[in-house]
């Protein structure tokens, strides 16, 4: 009797696997590698010179601070940033709008306010989101104002 029943159980699960096994030869597998291919001969490449910025100590009196983070579109499609967001309200990214060509450069820049703040150390991480095969960077300022 209990071997009745587990091969009761057992014949649905074959016949689920080879009706799995067929849907995976319809599978063309000549269309698969002409779209990985296209997808590896175009695609956009953002590359910055550096991903970290320091102020180093600033005064409470001057809290408004600057820096730039040039970057390169080393891909082979134009590159096309859709967002710039900082992990605070003090910090505001601005960034190219256009797209920005292969080999082209670009730049963000960042300024942090520190007006109101509390004096001492701080670290603002600015996220940065684009069409690029590295679809997400981080950028990363930090200070010490005094």
């Amino acid at each position: 009797m209990k071997k009745i029943l587990l091969l009761l159980l057992l014949a649905p699960c074959t016949l689920l696997q080879a009706e799995a096994q067929t849907l995976k030869q319809k599978v063309n597998v000549s269309e698969v590698k002409a779209v990985a291919k296209t997808k590896a001969e175009n695609y956009a490449e953002i590359t910055f010179d550096t991903l970290r910025y320091d102020f180093g100590k600033f005064s409470k009196n001057e809290p408004v601070v600057r820096c730039s983070f040039p970057f390169t579109n080393t891909g082979t499609a134009p590159l096309i940033i859709h967002q710039a967001f900082a992990s605070c309200g003090c910090t505001i990214p601005t960034y190219t709008k256009e797209p920005i060509k292969p080999g082209e450069k670009g730049v963000i820049d960042v300024t942090y306010d520190g007006t109101d703040k509390f004096p001492g150390h701080f670290q603002k991480t600015i996220t940065i989101r684009s069409n690029a095969v590295n679809e997400v960077v981080r950028l990363t300022i930090e200070g010490t104002m005094e």
